[in-house]
Protein backbone atom coordinates (compact mmCIF):
# COMPACT_ATOMS: atom_id res chain seq x y z
CA UNK A 1 0.00 0.00 0.00
CA UNK A 2 1.03 3.68 -0.57
CA UNK A 3 0.29 7.19 -2.09
CA UNK A 4 1.25 5.70 -5.50
CA UNK A 5 -0.66 2.03 -5.41
CA UNK A 6 -4.16 1.18 -6.10
CA UNK A 7 -4.54 -2.32 -6.79
CA UNK A 8 -7.58 -4.64 -6.48
CA UNK A 9 -7.18 -7.37 -4.22
CA UNK A 10 -7.98 -9.73 -6.34
CA UNK A 11 -5.16 -9.17 -8.94
CA UNK A 12 -7.59 -6.91 -11.32
CA UNK A 13 -7.33 -3.50 -12.84
CA UNK A 14 -4.96 -1.00 -10.92
CA UNK A 15 -4.82 2.24 -12.15
CA UNK A 16 -2.29 5.18 -11.01
CA UNK A 17 -2.98 7.58 -8.10
CA UNK A 18 -0.30 10.43 -7.04
CA UNK A 19 -0.35 11.64 -4.02
CA UNK A 20 -2.31 15.06 -4.79
CA UNK A 21 -5.42 12.59 -5.66
CA UNK A 22 -5.23 11.13 -2.24
CA UNK A 23 -5.02 14.34 -0.77
CA UNK A 24 -8.30 15.91 -3.07
CA UNK A 25 -10.44 12.46 -1.40
CA UNK A 26 -9.85 13.26 1.77
CA UNK A 27 -13.15 15.10 1.94
CA UNK A 28 -14.53 11.59 1.96
CA UNK A 29 -15.64 10.35 5.31
CA UNK A 30 -14.78 6.65 4.46
CA UNK A 31 -11.38 8.14 3.33
CA UNK A 32 -10.45 11.16 6.47
CA UNK A 33 -11.52 7.72 8.56
CA UNK A 34 -8.74 5.59 6.97
CA UNK A 35 -5.93 8.16 7.22
CA UNK A 36 -6.66 8.71 11.18
CA UNK A 37 -7.05 4.90 11.45
CA UNK A 38 -4.04 4.10 10.06
CA UNK A 39 -2.08 7.07 12.22
CA UNK A 40 -3.82 5.18 15.20
CA UNK A 41 -2.24 1.62 14.14
CA UNK A 42 1.01 3.23 13.47
CA UNK A 43 1.35 5.25 16.50
CA UNK A 44 1.77 2.39 19.86
CA UNK A 45 3.91 -0.04 17.19
CA UNK A 46 7.15 1.68 18.08
CA UNK A 47 6.42 2.51 21.25
CA UNK A 48 6.50 -1.04 22.78
CA UNK A 49 9.40 -1.56 20.26
CA UNK A 50 12.68 0.28 19.05
CA UNK A 51 12.10 3.31 20.63
CA UNK A 52 11.32 1.60 23.72
CA UNK A 53 14.55 -0.07 23.77
CA UNK A 54 15.98 3.96 22.97
CA UNK A 55 14.45 4.02 26.45
CA UNK A 56 15.66 1.43 27.96
CA UNK A 57 19.09 2.03 26.94
CA UNK A 58 19.01 5.45 28.41
CA UNK A 59 18.59 4.23 31.36
CA UNK A 60 21.50 2.21 31.24
CA UNK A 61 19.33 -1.49 30.33
CA UNK A 62 21.49 -4.32 28.98
CA UNK A 63 21.83 -4.67 24.88
CA UNK A 64 20.48 -8.72 25.90
CA UNK A 65 17.96 -7.84 28.14
CA UNK A 66 17.00 -4.79 25.76
CA UNK A 67 16.83 -7.77 22.74
CA UNK A 68 14.73 -10.21 25.09
CA UNK A 69 12.32 -7.30 26.22
CA UNK A 70 11.02 -7.15 22.26
CA UNK A 71 9.09 -10.25 22.14
CA UNK A 72 6.84 -8.36 23.64
CA UNK A 73 6.03 -7.34 20.14
CA UNK A 74 5.19 -11.14 19.72
CA UNK A 75 1.53 -9.90 20.71
CA UNK A 76 1.27 -8.67 16.64
CA UNK A 77 2.22 -12.05 15.60
CA UNK A 78 0.08 -14.02 17.18
CA UNK A 79 -2.60 -11.83 16.54
CA UNK A 80 -4.11 -14.65 14.81
CA UNK A 81 -5.17 -16.85 17.85
CA UNK A 82 -7.57 -14.45 18.52
CA UNK A 83 -8.83 -12.70 15.35
CA UNK A 84 -11.40 -15.38 15.02
CA UNK A 85 -13.55 -13.86 18.12
CA UNK A 86 -12.55 -10.13 16.27
CA UNK A 87 -14.85 -11.86 13.59
CA UNK A 88 -17.35 -13.52 15.41
CA UNK A 89 -18.22 -11.59 18.41
CA UNK A 90 -19.60 -8.05 18.97
CA UNK A 91 -17.92 -6.17 22.17
CA UNK A 92 -20.62 -5.73 24.99
CA UNK A 93 -21.75 -1.70 25.05
CA UNK A 94 -19.37 -0.44 22.77
CA UNK A 95 -20.93 -3.16 20.41
CA UNK A 96 -23.92 -1.20 19.51
CA UNK A 97 -21.54 1.42 17.20
CA UNK A 98 -20.94 -2.41 14.88
CA UNK A 99 -18.88 -4.86 15.37
CA UNK A 100 -15.52 -3.37 13.58
CA UNK A 101 -16.09 0.38 15.12
CA UNK A 102 -16.83 -1.62 18.82
CA UNK A 103 -13.87 -3.30 18.60
CA UNK A 104 -11.64 -0.23 16.87
CA UNK A 105 -12.46 1.85 20.40
CA UNK A 106 -11.67 -0.74 22.99
CA UNK A 107 -8.71 -1.68 21.77
CA UNK A 108 -7.78 2.23 21.34
CA UNK A 109 -8.84 3.33 24.72
CA UNK A 110 -6.75 0.10 25.61
CA UNK A 111 -3.52 1.91 24.03
CA UNK A 112 -4.11 5.19 25.55
CA UNK A 113 -4.18 3.74 29.02
CA UNK A 114 -1.50 1.57 28.14
CA UNK A 115 0.63 4.32 27.01
CA UNK A 116 -0.11 6.08 30.12
CA UNK A 117 1.22 3.58 32.46
CA UNK A 118 4.43 3.01 30.62
CA UNK A 119 4.89 7.08 30.86
CA UNK A 120 4.17 7.28 34.51
CA UNK A 121 6.27 3.73 35.54
CA UNK A 122 9.35 3.48 33.51
CA UNK A 123 12.03 1.91 33.43
CA UNK A 124 12.87 3.29 36.86
CA UNK A 125 9.70 1.30 37.81
CA UNK A 126 11.23 -2.03 37.22
CA UNK A 127 11.86 -3.60 34.27
CA UNK A 128 8.86 -6.30 34.90
CA UNK A 129 6.42 -3.86 35.04
CA UNK A 130 7.00 -1.38 32.51
CA UNK A 131 7.01 -5.13 30.19
CA UNK A 132 3.72 -5.73 31.18
CA UNK A 133 2.26 -2.72 30.15
CA UNK A 134 4.18 -2.88 27.10
CA UNK A 135 2.39 -6.30 26.44
CA UNK A 136 -0.79 -5.31 27.31
CA UNK A 137 -0.35 -2.15 25.38
CA UNK A 138 0.78 -4.12 22.32
CA UNK A 139 -2.07 -6.55 22.55
CA UNK A 140 -4.39 -3.89 22.06
CA UNK A 141 -2.38 -2.36 19.49
CA UNK A 142 -2.34 -6.02 17.61
CA UNK A 143 -6.52 -6.21 18.70
CA UNK A 144 -6.68 -2.90 16.51
CA UNK A 145 -4.78 -3.64 13.79
CA UNK A 146 -6.75 -6.62 13.09
CA UNK A 147 -10.25 -4.85 12.49
CA UNK A 148 -8.75 -1.62 11.15
CA UNK A 149 -7.36 -4.30 8.08
CA UNK A 150 -10.57 -5.85 7.86
CA UNK A 151 -12.25 -2.56 7.86
CA UNK A 152 -10.08 -1.14 4.96
CA UNK A 153 -11.05 -4.39 3.12
CA UNK A 154 -14.63 -4.42 3.59
CA UNK A 155 -15.62 -0.98 3.34
CA UNK A 156 -14.37 -0.28 0.04
CA UNK A 157 -17.04 -0.75 -2.87
CA UNK A 158 -14.67 -1.72 -5.59
CA UNK A 159 -11.06 -2.79 -5.81
CA UNK A 160 -9.40 0.79 -6.73
CA UNK A 161 -11.63 1.75 -3.46
CA UNK A 162 -9.20 -0.86 -1.97
CA UNK A 163 -6.02 0.93 -3.30
CA UNK A 164 -7.19 4.44 -2.38
CA UNK A 165 -7.90 2.89 1.44
CA UNK A 166 -4.72 1.41 1.39
CA UNK A 167 -2.77 4.58 0.16
CA UNK A 168 -4.77 6.77 2.56
CA UNK A 169 -3.39 4.11 5.92
CA UNK A 170 -0.39 3.83 4.66
CA UNK A 171 -0.04 8.04 4.98
CA UNK A 172 -1.43 7.67 8.10
CA UNK A 173 0.63 5.24 9.54
CA UNK A 174 3.71 6.96 8.06
CA UNK A 175 2.94 10.14 9.98
CA UNK A 176 2.63 8.34 13.01
CA UNK A 177 6.05 6.67 12.97
CA UNK A 178 7.45 9.94 12.13
CA UNK A 179 6.19 10.77 15.18
CA UNK A 180 7.30 8.15 17.35
CA UNK A 181 10.77 7.35 15.78
CA UNK A 182 11.65 11.11 15.36
CA UNK A 183 9.56 13.21 17.09
CA UNK A 184 9.53 11.93 20.05
CA UNK A 185 13.50 11.06 20.72
CA UNK A 186 13.56 15.44 20.22
CA UNK A 187 10.80 15.65 23.01
CA UNK A 188 12.57 12.85 25.41
CA UNK A 189 16.21 14.76 24.83
CA UNK A 190 14.33 18.01 26.33
CA UNK A 191 11.60 17.00 28.40
CA UNK A 192 12.49 13.43 29.33
CA UNK A 193 10.87 10.07 28.18
CA UNK A 194 8.00 9.97 30.76
CA UNK A 195 6.64 13.42 29.05
CA UNK A 196 7.06 11.90 26.05
CA UNK A 197 4.97 8.90 26.08
CA UNK A 198 2.24 10.91 28.11
CA UNK A 199 1.54 12.53 24.82
CA UNK A 200 1.37 9.75 22.51
CA UNK A 201 -1.21 8.64 25.21
CA UNK A 202 -3.03 11.52 24.54
CA UNK A 203 -2.60 11.46 20.38
CA UNK A 204 -4.60 8.38 20.22
CA UNK A 205 -7.61 10.61 20.29
CA UNK A 206 -6.37 10.99 16.58
CA UNK A 207 -8.05 7.47 16.17
CA UNK A 208 -10.92 7.18 18.36
CA UNK A 209 -12.46 10.20 16.26
CA UNK A 210 -11.36 7.91 12.93
CA UNK A 211 -13.53 5.27 14.69
CA UNK A 212 -16.18 7.76 15.73
CA UNK A 213 -16.20 8.97 11.87
CA UNK A 214 -15.83 5.79 10.11
CA UNK A 215 -19.21 4.13 9.22
CA UNK A 216 -19.82 -0.12 9.73
CA UNK A 217 -19.05 -2.07 6.53
CA UNK A 218 -21.91 -3.94 5.36
CA UNK A 219 -19.65 -6.80 4.06
CA UNK A 220 -19.02 -7.37 7.14
CA UNK A 221 -22.40 -8.32 7.92
CA UNK A 222 -23.65 -10.17 4.92
CA UNK A 223 -19.93 -12.28 5.33
CA UNK A 224 -19.94 -13.23 8.86
CA UNK A 225 -23.33 -12.08 10.58
CA UNK A 226 -24.80 -14.26 8.14
CA UNK A 227 -23.07 -17.72 9.97
CA UNK A 228 -23.76 -18.36 13.66
CA UNK A 229 -22.20 -16.49 16.19
CA UNK A 230 -23.53 -18.53 18.58
CA UNK A 231 -19.99 -20.37 20.71
CA UNK A 232 -20.64 -24.18 19.85
CA UNK A 233 -17.83 -26.34 19.63
CA UNK A 234 -18.70 -26.54 15.93
CA UNK A 235 -19.02 -22.71 15.40
CA UNK A 236 -15.64 -22.10 17.07
CA UNK A 237 -13.66 -25.09 14.79
CA UNK A 238 -14.92 -23.25 12.10
CA UNK A 239 -14.20 -19.84 12.90
CA UNK A 240 -10.66 -21.29 13.88
CA UNK A 241 -9.77 -23.26 10.96
CA UNK A 242 -12.39 -22.45 8.48
CA UNK A 243 -10.46 -19.25 6.86
CA UNK A 244 -6.60 -22.19 6.82
CA UNK A 245 -9.14 -24.31 5.05
CA UNK A 246 -10.09 -21.33 2.51
CA UNK A 247 -6.72 -20.30 1.73
CA UNK A 248 -4.66 -24.00 1.54
CA UNK A 249 -8.28 -24.94 -0.81
CA UNK A 250 -7.68 -21.80 -3.13
CA UNK A 251 -3.71 -22.44 -3.27
CA UNK A 252 -3.05 -25.80 -2.67
CA UNK A 253 0.66 -26.90 -2.41
CA UNK A 254 1.80 -23.25 -3.32
CA UNK A 255 -0.37 -22.20 0.41
CA UNK A 256 3.09 -23.38 1.81
CA UNK A 257 5.55 -21.48 -0.48
CA UNK A 258 3.47 -17.91 -0.12
CA UNK A 259 3.76 -18.43 3.91
CA UNK A 260 7.68 -19.51 4.15
CA UNK A 261 8.33 -16.58 1.30
CA UNK A 262 5.86 -14.39 3.49
CA UNK A 263 7.74 -14.98 6.69
CA UNK A 264 11.46 -14.49 5.50
CA UNK A 265 10.31 -11.10 3.16
CA UNK A 266 11.09 -8.81 6.29
CA UNK A 267 13.62 -10.39 8.44
CA UNK A 268 16.59 -8.13 7.68
CA UNK A 269 15.01 -5.23 9.16
CA UNK A 270 13.22 -7.10 12.02
CA UNK A 271 16.31 -9.25 13.46
CA UNK A 272 18.16 -6.07 13.71
CA UNK A 273 15.25 -3.81 14.71
CA UNK A 274 16.26 -3.69 18.50
CA UNK A 275 19.53 -2.86 18.09
CA UNK A 276 18.94 0.02 15.75
CA UNK A 277 18.51 2.83 18.22
CA UNK A 278 20.95 1.25 21.19
CA UNK A 279 23.44 1.35 18.39
CA UNK A 280 22.83 5.66 17.95
CA UNK A 281 22.96 5.36 21.64
CA UNK A 282 26.18 4.35 21.75
CA UNK A 283 28.04 5.46 19.05
CA UNK A 284 26.93 9.01 20.48
CA UNK A 285 24.70 10.21 17.85
CA UNK A 286 22.98 12.85 19.43
CA UNK A 287 19.42 12.56 19.86
CA UNK A 288 18.70 15.79 17.99
CA UNK A 289 20.49 14.21 14.96
CA UNK A 290 18.47 11.28 15.13
CA UNK A 291 15.20 13.26 14.94
CA UNK A 292 16.18 15.71 12.39
CA UNK A 293 17.38 13.36 9.63
CA UNK A 294 14.68 11.16 10.51
CA UNK A 295 12.16 13.95 10.09
CA UNK A 296 13.75 15.47 7.73
CA UNK A 297 15.30 13.36 4.71
CA UNK A 298 14.27 10.41 6.10
CA UNK A 299 10.66 10.93 5.80
CA UNK A 300 10.90 12.37 2.43
CA UNK A 301 12.77 8.92 1.46
CA UNK A 302 10.32 7.28 3.26
CA UNK A 303 7.65 8.46 0.83
CA UNK A 304 9.21 8.32 -2.32
CA UNK A 305 9.78 4.63 -1.60
CA UNK A 306 6.28 4.04 -1.04
CA UNK A 307 5.55 6.00 -4.32
CA UNK A 308 7.88 4.19 -6.30
CA UNK A 309 7.03 0.80 -4.35
CA UNK A 310 3.47 1.18 -6.40
CA UNK A 311 5.24 2.83 -9.42
CA UNK A 312 6.82 -0.77 -9.69
CA UNK A 313 3.71 -2.47 -8.86
CA UNK A 314 1.93 -0.86 -11.46
CA UNK A 315 4.39 -1.27 -14.35
CA UNK A 316 6.21 -4.18 -13.41
CA UNK A 317 4.00 -6.22 -11.33
CA UNK A 318 3.87 -7.15 -7.69
CA UNK A 319 6.72 -10.42 -8.19
CA UNK A 320 9.12 -8.13 -9.64
CA UNK A 321 8.41 -5.30 -7.00
CA UNK A 322 9.03 -7.49 -4.53
CA UNK A 323 12.12 -9.27 -5.69
CA UNK A 324 13.49 -5.94 -5.94
CA UNK A 325 12.44 -4.97 -2.85
CA UNK A 326 14.29 -8.13 -1.34
CA UNK A 327 17.78 -7.24 -2.56
CA UNK A 328 17.16 -3.48 -1.33
CA UNK A 329 16.38 -4.45 2.12
CA UNK A 330 19.22 -6.57 2.32
CA UNK A 331 21.49 -3.44 0.96
CA UNK A 332 19.87 -1.44 3.48
CA UNK A 333 20.04 -3.26 6.91
CA UNK A 334 23.67 -3.93 5.88
CA UNK A 335 24.78 -0.40 5.13
CA UNK A 336 24.47 0.06 8.76
CA UNK A 337 28.00 -1.48 8.77
CA UNK A 338 29.39 1.45 7.74
CA UNK A 339 28.69 4.03 10.95
CA UNK A 340 31.06 1.41 12.77
CA UNK A 341 33.55 3.42 10.76
CA UNK A 342 32.06 6.92 9.59
CA UNK A 343 29.33 8.26 11.78
CA UNK A 344 29.42 11.88 10.73
CA UNK A 345 26.26 13.40 9.82
CA UNK A 346 26.43 12.88 5.95
CA UNK A 347 27.32 9.39 5.91
CA UNK A 348 24.58 8.72 9.12
CA UNK A 349 21.76 10.83 6.52
CA UNK A 350 22.95 8.54 3.71
CA UNK A 351 21.98 5.45 5.47
CA UNK A 352 19.12 6.77 6.92
CA UNK A 353 17.81 7.53 3.49
CA UNK A 354 18.62 4.28 1.99
CA UNK A 355 17.25 2.22 4.97
CA UNK A 356 13.60 4.47 4.90
CA UNK A 357 13.37 4.66 0.71
CA UNK A 358 13.95 0.32 0.89
CA UNK A 359 11.50 -0.16 3.37
CA UNK A 360 8.64 1.68 2.10
CA UNK A 361 9.31 0.53 -0.91
CA UNK A 362 8.74 -3.06 -0.08
CA UNK A 363 6.15 -2.79 2.34
CA UNK A 364 4.02 -1.57 -0.80
CA UNK A 365 4.52 -4.66 -2.25
CA UNK A 366 3.94 -6.92 0.99
CA UNK A 367 0.70 -5.23 1.57
CA UNK A 368 -0.28 -5.06 -2.16
CA UNK A 369 0.32 -8.80 -2.37
CA UNK A 370 -0.94 -9.91 1.06
CA UNK A 371 -4.03 -7.84 0.51
CA UNK A 372 -4.79 -9.74 -2.35
CA UNK A 373 -4.78 -13.25 -0.74
CA UNK A 374 -7.73 -12.80 1.56
CA UNK A 375 -11.13 -14.20 0.71
CA UNK A 376 -14.67 -12.43 2.11
CA UNK A 377 -16.21 -13.95 5.19
CA UNK A 378 -12.85 -14.49 6.66
CA UNK A 379 -10.89 -10.89 5.87
CA UNK A 380 -9.59 -10.36 9.25
CA UNK A 381 -8.78 -13.60 10.04
CA UNK A 382 -7.02 -14.70 7.01
CA UNK A 383 -5.16 -11.21 6.78
CA UNK A 384 -3.99 -11.70 10.53
CA UNK A 385 -2.86 -14.99 9.29
CA UNK A 386 -0.78 -13.80 6.64
CA UNK A 387 0.40 -10.61 8.64
CA UNK A 388 1.33 -12.67 11.54
CA UNK A 389 3.10 -15.51 9.35
CA UNK A 390 5.55 -12.82 8.10
CA UNK A 391 6.33 -11.20 11.23
CA UNK A 392 6.56 -14.32 13.51
CA UNK A 393 10.22 -15.41 12.56
CA UNK A 394 11.71 -12.35 12.47
CA UNK A 395 9.89 -10.83 15.89
CA UNK A 396 11.38 -14.14 17.44
CA UNK A 397 14.54 -14.09 16.31
CA UNK A 398 15.32 -10.05 17.65
CA UNK A 399 15.26 -11.14 20.85
CA UNK A 400 18.31 -12.48 20.69
CA UNK A 401 20.05 -9.57 18.64
CA UNK A 402 21.11 -8.02 22.04
CA UNK A 403 22.78 -11.22 23.01
CA UNK A 404 24.24 -11.80 19.91
CA UNK A 405 26.12 -8.05 20.24
CA UNK A 406 27.54 -8.91 23.26
CA UNK A 407 28.56 -12.47 22.42
CA UNK A 408 30.67 -10.55 19.73
CA UNK A 409 31.65 -7.80 21.56
CA UNK A 410 34.60 -9.45 23.16
CA UNK A 411 36.18 -10.21 19.91
CA UNK A 412 35.05 -7.48 17.84
CA UNK A 413 34.68 -4.67 20.62
CA UNK A 414 30.91 -3.43 20.77
CA UNK A 415 31.09 -1.23 18.01
CA UNK A 416 31.92 -3.64 15.58
CA UNK A 417 30.10 -6.28 16.87
CA UNK A 418 26.97 -4.37 15.90
CA UNK A 419 28.52 -3.82 12.51
CA UNK A 420 28.93 -7.90 12.14
CA UNK A 421 25.57 -8.53 13.60
CA UNK A 422 23.99 -5.77 11.03
CA UNK A 423 25.89 -7.59 8.16
CA UNK A 424 24.67 -10.89 9.18
CA UNK A 425 21.17 -9.52 8.65
CA UNK A 426 21.42 -8.24 5.45
CA UNK A 427 22.47 -11.39 4.75
CA UNK A 428 18.94 -13.05 5.26
CA UNK A 429 17.43 -11.41 2.30
CA UNK A 430 19.24 -13.97 -0.06
CA UNK A 431 16.53 -16.70 0.79
CA UNK A 432 13.54 -14.37 0.78
CA UNK A 433 14.53 -13.50 -2.67
CA UNK A 434 14.85 -17.12 -3.86
CA UNK A 435 11.84 -18.23 -2.65
CA UNK A 436 9.62 -15.72 -3.78
CA UNK A 437 11.94 -16.45 -7.88
CA UNK A 438 10.78 -20.13 -6.62
CA UNK A 439 6.79 -19.07 -6.43
CA UNK A 440 6.65 -16.87 -9.15
CA UNK A 441 7.85 -19.73 -11.34
CA UNK A 442 5.66 -22.57 -9.76
CA UNK A 443 2.82 -19.87 -10.21
CA UNK A 444 0.58 -20.76 -12.82
CA UNK A 445 0.67 -17.96 -15.78
CA UNK A 446 -2.92 -16.84 -15.24
CA UNK A 447 -2.96 -16.94 -11.81
CA UNK A 448 -4.49 -13.59 -10.08
CA UNK A 449 -1.88 -13.43 -7.72
CA UNK A 450 1.28 -11.68 -8.07
CA UNK A 451 0.02 -10.53 -12.33
CA UNK A 452 1.58 -7.95 -13.66
CA UNK A 453 -0.88 -4.57 -12.70
CA UNK A 454 -0.86 -2.71 -15.89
Amino acid sequence: MGAGLLTDVKGGAVRKRRTIDLVSELRRPKVSAMLALGFSSGLPFLLTGNTFGFWLRDEGTGLAAIGFLSWVGLAYTFKVLWSPIVDRTDVPILGRLGRRRGWMLLSQLIVAIGLLGMAVVGPVGGLTNVAVLALITAFASATQDIVIDAWRIEIADSGDEVGLLTSAAQLGYRIAMLITDALIIALAGHFGWPIAYGLMAILMVVGIGGTLLATEPALSDRSVDARPTSWTLRSFIDAVTGPFVVFFTRFKALGGLILAAIAFYRLPDFVMGPMYNPYYHDLGIAKDMVAGVRGSVGLVAAFVGIAAGGISSIRLGIFPTLFIGAVLQGLGTAGFALLAVYHDPVTFGAVMVFDSFDQSYAGVALVAYMSSLTSAGYTATQYALLSSTYALPGKFLKGFSGAIVEALQSAHGLIGAYALAFIGAGLIAVPSLGLFILLKRLSPPDAEIGNKAG
